[in-house]
C-alpha cells in the first residue's frame, strides 16, 4: 500500500464524522452525491506543499550579477541581414541557480525593417535537452526572416565584449538605446536565465501580463508571470502570461532642433514634445519575473532561452500590428457576441434558466446569449448533462425557443475529465473512456496517469500538445453538441485551463475509490463561507442591511477561529533548493519566483511541473503553454461543430497568439468598486496582448453586490467588447433587471452599446484584418502628450468615441479631459480637437482644458464623439438579430476645419470566410456626405436619418441624394445640428448601401 493512500485511510478514519454529503442548498445545480456512498472531502492539507522562501524577498539570496562571469563573444559571422555569434564563459561557473551552460549560439535577425530578433540558446541541442530550451512553433507562433535588411532598419544591433558580452538596439532615426545591457552579465544556465536593460528615468512600461494593475506599470514592481487559478488579486500573477511590454519615451524639442528626453512629470503646457515607443517580446514559456526598478529592467527565467524580438514602432498602433504579425491578429467575432451575456453559478435548472431570459424580455432589457455554469454539469463533468435538472429532451426544446428568438447559449467547460471510481460499477463516464482508449492524458514521470483533483473529484487532463489529446478534446466538442440535435451550445467558456488542480501533485494516484470526492475548501453558501461581503460604501447606503451583514460576518469568523487548529509555530521554516550540476529539479528549482500560490510553490494547485506530455516535455517546460493549447483545441473542434462559421470562445489562461482564436474575461474578480476601475487597465493590457474580445465579470463575481456599483459597472462594461453579467453562487442576485434603477441604466447604456454594434463590428474586422486595437488608452491616440502616459480611468473605443465613467461611490460627477485642447499637451494644444456629448449631440467647449467636472448622476455615463467621425449606427433591439433589420442612421462630427470621414464594414455576421461583404467609406465637408460602396453583401435595410454635428450656421437650399430633392432637414442653432430624415423611400429599394451616394444640403 503507498504511503499516500495509508494517509488517506488515516484522515478517513480521523475525519469520518465530516464526511458529508455536498449541500444542496450550496450547490443546488451540481450536487456531488452517488448511488454508492456518501461524498468524501478532501482535506486541505492535500493542497498544501513545500513553504519557499521567493528569490525577490530573501534576505539571503545569492545576486548572480556579482559572483557570475558573464560570456565572451567569438566567431562573429555578420551580414546585412544580420549576425552569429559564439558565447563562451568568461569565467568559472558560477552556478547559481542551476548548471552553467558553457558554449551558447548568439543569432540575430533584421527579419523586417520594423522587427529585430535576437536569439541566444545553447550551442548544443539535442532530443534529450531540446524541450527544456526552445519552443516548438506548432506550440506558438516563430517568425522567420523576411524582407529586413540592416541597411534600411530603424534599428541598429550593436554589441561589445568589454568587460563581458553584451548587446545594444538603437533606435536609428533618433540615436535612443530602446535596450542595452552593457554594464550586465548575462547569466544562462539550465534552471535560470537573467539579461538586464537599462531604462531611463520614470520610464513608461506597459503590458507584462496577466496582472490586475494601473495601465503605466511603473519602476518599483516585480511582475512574475506564471499562469494560476487564483481570484484576482492585485499585483500578483493571474491566468495568463504575455511577456511583451511597450515602452514609450517623450522627448521634448529643443531650440537648436534637438530633442530632449523627459518624463511625464516634467512635461509643461507651453512645450513641444514628441514620442517614440518600442516593443519588447520575450518568447519563452517558462516562469519568470520581470523586475522593474529604478533605471532598469531584469529579466529572469527558470528555463528556456533568450528569444527576443524587438519592435521598433514608432508608436503604439505599429507596435501593436508589428507585435501581431508574430503572434497572429486577433479573430474576428460573430455578430451575436458583441450582444449583452447573462450568467451566474447557481441557475439550477433548464427552467430557471428560461425564466432569467423571459425576465429579460419583460422588463425590455437586451438579452443575447445566456450562459451556465458548472450547475448544469453531471456531477461536475465536462459534456455530460445532469438528467434531472439539465436534462436533454428539455434542453433541446429550450433550446429550440432561445435560438427561435435569436439568442444563444454558451456552457461552461473545465480543463478536467472525471476519472471513474474503479470500485462503483454505476460510476460510468463515457467521455474519460474514450481519452483513455487513446492515450490523451498527460502522465506521471513513471508513465502513470497523472491524476489531480479538480470540481468532479479526482480528474486526468488532456494532452493538449499532443495530436491524441488535441483530438480527443475536439472531438468531445462535437460529441457533446450532436446529445441536443440541431438545438446545441453556441459557443464554448473554457475555465480552469491554467491548468488547475485542488492538490499538489498526483494526488488522486491510489486514492480512485474514494471518486467522486468533494473539493478541500468549503463553496460558497456552504456553512462557514456564507457570504456576506459587499461593496466599499454599502454602509453608507444601506445602513440597517450592512450591520446585519457585519454582525453575521463577525459570527462566522468568530466560529471557524475557535475549531481551527493552532499553528504549532510562529515561526517559518523555508525549504531550499540547492542547484545539483546536470541535473534539473523542475518541482522545487533553485530560483524560486515569487508565485501566487501558497508557499510559492510551483505544484500548489495546478499540474505538478514533473508531469509529462507527449515526448516526454516536461510541464514544468510548458506549463505557462497550457491553457493556450487548449483554446487552440476548442477552436479545433468548435469549427467541426459549426462548419464554416466563427468559433465564439472566452477563455481564462491565456498566451501570445491566444487572441487568433479566443478572447478573455476577467476572471474571479469582486463587487468592489476597485475591480471595477482595474477593469480598464485591464482590458487596455489585453488590447496590446492581442486579445481585444476583453471583458470582466460586471458587477463582481466574488461578494455581493448592491445597487449603485451594479448600476455604474452595467454602464461601464456596456463599452468593452464582451459585456456579460455573472456572479457567484449563493451571493444576492445581480441580474439586470433586480434593482429598478439598473434596469434603466442598463437600457440607456445599451441603446447606446446598440447604435455602436456597426462601429464595433467594423472596428473587429479592422483588428483581424489590419492589426488595429479595439479599446485604446488615451496616450495612444493622442501620443505626443506626456500628461497622458498614466491615463486609465478613461478610454476610446476606436478612434472615435471616448468614454469617461464615474468609478468611486456616491460620485454624481466624474473629472475628465478631452485630448487635443491644450491638456498639458504643448504643441497639441493646438490640434482644437472638436468633441460632441452623445446624448445631445452638442459641441464640448473647446475651451475646457486640463481636467474637466462632467455631470453624471446615476444611471448616465459620459460618452463623446470625436470631431472628424461619421458613424453608421442602427437602433436597439431585444436581439442583435433583430437590431440588423432596423433602418439605419448615419452620425456626422465634423472636426475644427469642417470636415469628417468613417468606414463601414458588413458581412453575414457569422462566416469564417464570408463570400460577400459590404464596405462603405464616408467623406464629409459639411455641406455634402458621400458614401462609396463596395462589395455584395446586402442588407436591404434603408437609410432612415443623417445627423450632422458641429453646423455652425443653417444650412441654405434643398437636401437632395444624387441630386434628387429627398427629406427634410431641421437645423438646430443651440445644438449646432443639422438633422435629415425622411430618407427612407428614397433609400428602401436597395437599401442604404445599395450603391453609391452623394447628400447635399
Amino acid at each position: 500500500m503507498s504511503s499516500w493512500r495509508w494517509k488517506w485511510l488515516q484522515v478517513v478514519s480521523l475525519l469520518a464524522p465530516l464526511v458529508v454529503q455536498a449541500q444542496e442548498s450550496a450547490s443546488p445545480g451540481a450536487s456531488l452525491s452517488t448511488s454508492f456512498r456518501p461524498v468524501f472531502t478532501v482535506p486541505a492539507s492535500a493542497d498544501v506543499g513545500k513553504t519557499l522562501l521567493p528569490n525577490v524577498k530573501d534576505p539571503q539570496a545569492v545576486d548572480a550579477q556579482t559572483v557570475c562571469p558573464g560570456y565572451k563573444a567569438s566567431n562573429v559571422q555578420s551580414s546585412d541581414t544580420g549576425l552569429s555569434a559564439d558565447l563562451t564563459l568568461a569565467g568559472p561557473a558560477c552556478n547559481v541557480y542551476g548548471t552553467d551552460i558553457n558554449s551558447l549560439r548568439l543569432t540575430v535577425e533584421y527579419q523586417t525593417d520594423s522587427r529585430l530578433h535576437v536569439e541566444i540558446v545553447p550551442s548544443h541541442l539535442d532530443s534529450s535537452n531540446r524541450s527544456n530550451y526552445l519552443i516548438s512553433p506548432e506550440y506558438v507562433a516563430r517568425p522567420s526572416q523576411e524582407n529586413g535588411a540592416a541597411s534600411s532598419s530603424d534599428l541598429t544591433f550593436s554589441w561589445s565584449n568589454d568587460p563581458s558580452f553584451s548587446f545594444e538596439v538603437t533606435r536609428n532615426s533618433t540615436g535612443d538605446a530602446i535596450f542595452s545591457t552593457a554594464g550586465w552579465k548575462l547569466v544562462f544556465e539550465d534552471q535560470f536565465i537573467e539579461f538586464v536593460t537599462t531604462e531611463p528615468t520614470d520610464y513608461n512600461v506597459y503590458g507584462l501580463g496577466e496582472v490586475i494593475h494601473g495601465l503605466r506599470l511603473g519602476n518599483n514592481l516585480t511582475r512574475t508571470i506564471y499562469a494560476a487559478d487564483v481570484g484576482d488579486p492585485i499585483d500578483r500573477n493571474l491566468y495568463g502570461s504575455h511577456p511583451f511590454y511597450l515602452d514609450t519615451r517623450y522627448f521634448q524639442a529643443e531650440d537648436d532642433g534637438s530633442y530632449t528626453y523627459i518624463t511625464a512629470n516634467d512635461s509643461a503646457g507651453d512645450g513641444s514634445y514628441i514620442s517614440h515607443s518600442h516593443g519588447v517580446y520575450l518568447r519563452n514559456a517558462h516562469g519568470q519575473e520581470v523586475l522593474m526598478r529604478a533605471d532598469n529592467i531584469t529579466w529572469r527565467t527558470i528555463g528556456g532561452s533568450i528569444d527576443l524580438y524587438f519592435f521598433s514602432g514608432p508608436s503604439q498602433p505599429e507596435v501593436t500590428k508589428q507585435y501581431q504579425d508574430v503572434i497572429g491578429y486577433p479573430a474576428m467575432q460573430q455578430y451575436f457576441t458583441f450582444g449583452f451575456h447573462q450568467c451566474r453559478w447557481g441557475y439550477e435548472n433548464w427552467s430557471r434558466v428560461e425564466n432569467v431570459v423571459d425576465t429579460y424580455t419583460d422588463f425590455g432589457i437586451p438579452l443575447e446569449n445566456i450562459w451556465t455554469d458548472i450547475d448544469y454539469m453531471n456531477q461536475y463533468r465536462d459534456f455530460d448533462n445532469d438528467r434531472g435538472r439539465y436534462d436533454y429532451e428539455t434542453g433541446r426544446d429550450f433550446l429550440k425557443r432561445l435560438h427561435d428568438g435569436g439568442r444563444h447559449y454558451i456552457p461552461i467547460i473545465d480543463a478536467a475529465i472525471y476519472i471513474p471510481n474503479p470500485e462503483n460499477a454505476s460510476d460510468t463516464y463515457e467521455t474519460f473512456d474514450r481519452g483513455n482508449a487513446t492515450d490523451a492524458w498527460v502522465l506521471n514521470p513513471d508513465g502513470s496517469t497523472y491524476i489531480g483533483d479538480v470540481w468532479p473529484g479526482y480528474t486526468v487532463f488532456p494532452d493538449v500538445l499532443s495530436d491524441a489529446g488535441i483530438e480527443f478534446w475536439a472531438n468531445e466538442l462535437v460529441i457533446y453538441h450532436e446529445k441536443f440535435g440541431s438545438d446545441g451550445y453556441d459557443g464554448a467558456w473554457i475555465d480552469m485551463n491554467e491548468a488547475a488542480s485542488f492538490c499538489s501533485g498526483s494526488c488522486g494516484s491510489g486514492n480512485l475509490t474514494l471518486n467522486p470526492v468533494h473539493p478541500s475548501f468549503k463553496l460558497p453558501g456552504e456553512p462557514g463561507n456564507v457570504i456576506y461581503e459587499y461593496p466599499e460604501g454599502f454602509n453608507l447606503t444601506n445602513a440597517t442591511e450592512a450591520a446585519s451583514a457585519s454582525a453575521a460576518s463577525s459570527s462566522q469568523a468568530a466560529a471557524a477561529s475557535s475549531t481551527a487548529i493552532s499553528a504549532p509555530s510562529t515561526s517559518t521554516s523555508y525549504f531550499r533548493s540547492s542547484p545539483t550540476p546536470g541535473v534539473r529539479n523542475v518541482n522545487y528549482p533553485p530560483y524560486v519566483i515569487d508565485h501566487v500560490q501558497n508557499g510559492a510553490d510551483l505544484s500548489v494547485h495546478a499540474i505538478s511541473p514533473n508531469a509529462t506530455h507527449t515526448d516526454g516535455i516536461q510541464e514544468y517546460d510548458v506549463h505557462n503553454l497550457y491553457g493556450h493549447s487548449l483554446l487552440k483545441a476548442t477552436y479545433l473542434g468548435l469549427s467541426r461543430v459549426f462548419p464554416g462559421k466563427r468559433p465564439f470562445i472566452i477563455g481564462r489562461s491565456t498566451f501570445p497568439g491566444s487572441g487568433k482564436v479566443a478572447g478573455h474575461w476577467g476572471g474571479d474578480n469582486a463587487s468592489k468598486w476597485y475591480y471595477m476601475y482595474f477593469s480598464i487597465p485591464q482590458a487596455l493590457s489585453f488590447s496590446l496582448f492581442g486579445i481585444p474580445m476583453f471583458g470582466t465579470d460586471t458587477c463582481g463575481f466574488n461578494g455581493n453586490s448592491d445597487e449603485e456599483l451594479c448600476n455604474r459597472w452595467m454602464s461601464l462594461s456596456a463599452l468593452f467588447p464582451f459585456y456579460r453579467n455573472h456572479n457567484t453562487l449563493s451571493a444576492i442576485p445581480q441580474e439586470a433587471y433586480v434593482w429598478a434603477s439598473v434596469i434603466d441604466a442598463t437600457k440607456a447604456a445599451l441603446n447606446v452599446r446598440f447604435q455602436l454594434l456597426p462601429y464595433m463590428y467594423t472596428l473587429f474586422h479592422l483588428a483581424n484584418t489590419k492589426g488595429d486595437t479595439v479599446m485604446r488608452a488615451l496616450a495612444w491616440e493622442f501620443p505626443n502628450d506626456p500628461s497622458l502616459a498614466d491615463a486609465d480611468r478613461q478610454f476610446f473605443l476606436g478612434h472615435d468615441i471616448l468614454v469617461t465613467p464615474v468609478l468611486e461611490q456616491g460620485a454624481t460627477s466624474v473629472d475628465g479631459v478631452f485630448p487635443g485642447n491644450g491638456n498639458g499637451s504643448g504643441n497639441n494644444a493646438s490640434q482644437n480637437e472638436l468633441y460632441y456629448d452623445w446624448y445631445t449631440q452638442s459641441p464640448i467647449s473647446p475651451s475646457l482644458t486640463g481636467n474637466v467636472t462632467i455631470s453624471a448622476p446615476l444611471g448616465h455615463i459620459p460618452v463623446y464623439i470625436r470631431g472628424g467621425a461619421v458613424l453608421a449606427t442602427q437602433p436597439m433591439a431585444l436581439t442583435t438579430r433583430e437590431a440588423r433589420k432596423l433602418p439605419w442612421s448615419v452620425l456626422v462630427a465634423l472636426d475644427a476645419s469642417g470636415s469628417a470621414n468613417g468606414y463601414l464594414y458588413l458581412d453575414d455576421g457569422e462566416s469564417l470566410d464570408p463570400e460577400v461583404i459590404k464596405e462603405v467609406e464616408f467623406e464629409s465637408d459639411g455641406s455634402t456626405l458621400t458614401a462609396k460602396v463596395m462589395g455584395g453583401f446586402e442588407d436591404g435595410v434603408p437609410l432612415a436619418n443623417v445627423t450632422v454635428m458641429g453646423t455652425q450656421k443653417a444650412p441654405n437650399g434643398e437636401v437632395r441624394l444624387n441630386g434628387q430633392m429627398v427629406g427634410e432637414g431641421a437645423y438646430d442653432s443651440v445644438g449646432k445640428t443639422f438633422r435629415i430624415t425622411g430618407l427612407e423611400d428614397a433609400t428602401k429599394k436597395i437599401g442604404a448601401w445599395g450603391s453609391d451616394w452623394r447628400l447635399e444640403w
